[in-house]
């Protein structure tokens, strides 16, 4: 085995063994889904929902309300 094969291999282990490269997978994937996650958030926020008009009340009478235990 010559020195340029083993060279070859043991720089091949450590490429395909980096940690550095997942990582910065790992960080890009989840800014990725925290931007669409914010972005769906912002979008719903702009969406005009229907509301009701007037405040709903309603008024209680004061009775004697029966306990159930």
């Amino acid at each position: 085995m010559s020195y340029f094969d083993f060279n070859q291999r043991y720089m091949q282990f450590t490429r395909n063994t980096s940690s550095s490269k997942s990582a910065l997978r790992l960080i890009i994937k989840l800014g990725l889904v925290m931007v669409l996650f914010l972005g769906a958030i912002f979008l719903l926020s702009k969406i005009d929902f229907p509301a009701p008009k007037k405040e709903i009340e309603k008024i209680i009478p004061n009775e004697n309300f029966k306990i159930v235990k």
